[in-house]
């Protein structure tokens, strides 16, 4: 079973000025990959904090999904946080989420999120809203577990794991 940590990053919300709606999104999100959700937090949008939380989650977790703290504004540092955090960035996956956003909206262009690992943890930044977190946790769940194995050293072939899937091509829903 996959060990996943949420982050939601908001100042407002680690004030309590705001509800977090986009943690517990995920979180539904993840039990269709039977996934288990081991720690959810909110920390304010401070470069620090984050990278000392995401170290700290490293050693606990096989997957952690942040959300918030993408866009453009001066105190959205969540990229920056997580690129001192990673060893090896995996550019596909967030390239794959503005792909798919943008057949909705040309601000998924201003999109700042990464991914990547440390040690054998996969890093995701994903938006903050709730709706956007759906739409980009969609393009890239079906690869999770397969993404997950190969990170934690599975040696088994994955030639044929989306080979009959309608709509699938090479694990990333397009359409």
């Amino acid at each position: 079973m996959i060990k996943v940590a949420i982050l939601t990053l908001s100042d407002k919300g680690s004030r309590g000025e705001r509800e977090d709606t986009s943690g517990p999104a995920i979180e539904r999100m993840m039990k269709k990959i039977d996934a288990k959700v081991i720690s959810s937090d909110i920390l304010p949008d401070e470069k620090a904090l984050i990278r000392k939380k995401l170290l700290s989650l490293c050693s606990k977790a096989d997957l952690i999904l942040t959300t918030g703290g993408t866009g453009l504004s001066p105190r959205d540092v969540t990229p920056e946080a997580t690129r001192e955090v990673i060893q090896r960035e995996i550019p596909g996956i967030a390239e794959a989420m503005r792909y798919k956003g943008l057949k909705k909206t040309p601000f998924a262009m201003l999109s700042r999120a990464v991914a990547g690992i440390r040690g054998k943890t996969l890093i995701i930044n994903l938006p903050g809203s709730p709706a956007a977190v759906k739409e980009n946790l969609s393009v890239v769940l079906d690869c999770l577990p397969h993404a997950i194995e190969k990170i934690q050293g599975c040696q088994k072939d994955c030639a044929h794991r989306f080979r009959g899937k309608p709509g699938m091509t090479k694990g990333i829903n397009i359409r």
